[in-house]
């Protein structure tokens, strides 16, 4: 009922800078979350970062506070991702997520809408 697609990936060098946009589509009036998970070679998912549709509060994983910043524009179903400073640690498939139920305790991967992912690689 919901897609989510992903853009925004690519290469860049540790300390570098990229904007992630996640473009959502279908039943979009039923989001009450949406945020972003990835992950690492030979890892599993994590929680990045989220952000409650309505009220706009926002929660980041430790690894990415102070660098990450997600935002959203309701009117255009889009939700935004901008990382700065990034680490080598920091390459994942990256993957936009939302969730039709949830407005708190976003801090896990339990999203019931995935995208498809775009990759992210950092390079020292």
């Amino acid at each position: 009922q919901v897609q989510l697609v992903e853009s925004g990936g690519g290469l860049v060098l540790a300390g570098g800078s990229l904007k992630l946009s996640c473009a959502a589509s279908g039943r979009t009036s039923s989001i009450r979350a949406m945020g972003w998970c990835r992950q690492a070679p030979g890892k599993e998912r994590e929680f990045v970062t989220a952000i409650n549709w309505i009220a706009g509060y926002t929660y980041s994983a430790d690894s990415v506070k102070g660098r990450f910043t997600i935002s959203r524009d309701n009117a255009k179903n889009l939700v935004l991702l901008q990382m700065n400073s990034l680490k080598p640690e920091d390459t994942a498939v990256y993957y936009c997520t939302a969730d039709p139920r949830r407005r708190r305790d976003l801090n896990n991967t339990d999203y019931h809408y995935w995208g498809q992912g775009t990759q992210v690689t950092v390079s020292s």
